[in-house]
């Protein structure tokens, strides 16, 4: 399995990327489709808007989100989904893409974890 990244969508494009897919439920706040240089955006694997609320990107409240958001991945959407993303990961490099502020403490973040070897 290649190298899995998280980056944020704010940040510009790097040749290593590889497969930049957007794992968000929302499109970035003011960011170009051109901007982006996306190859996908696979929000049918984001978390949902209930977990995400309740989280709010809290430091505090990470691990309890990440376990969360592992159990949600289990439902029939999120698990094709997921394993879409392994399949590009079997491919070649993949970066997950996050609008977020802290990528380290993302859905992203916990992909990325799920999806390395």
């Amino acid at each position: 399995m290649a190298r899995v990244r998280v980056r944020r969508a704010y940040d510009e494009p790097e040749k290593a990327d590889g497969c930049r897919v957007l794992v968000d439920r929302i499109w970035p706040r003011g960011l170009s489709k051109e901007k982006a240089a996306l190859d996908e955006w696979c929000k049918d694997v984001a978390p949902s808007t209930e977990l995400r609320t309740w989280y709010a990107h809290d430091p505090e409240r990470f691990e309890e989100f990440a376990s969360r958001y592992e159990a949600e991945l289990h439902d029939a959407e999120r698990r094709e989904a997921l394993q879409h993303l392994r399949e590009l990961a079997a491919a070649g490099p993949l970066t997950l893409i996050t609008a977020t502020k802290r990528a380290d403490i993302s859905e992203a973040a916990v992909l990325a974890r799920l999806l390395s070897p």
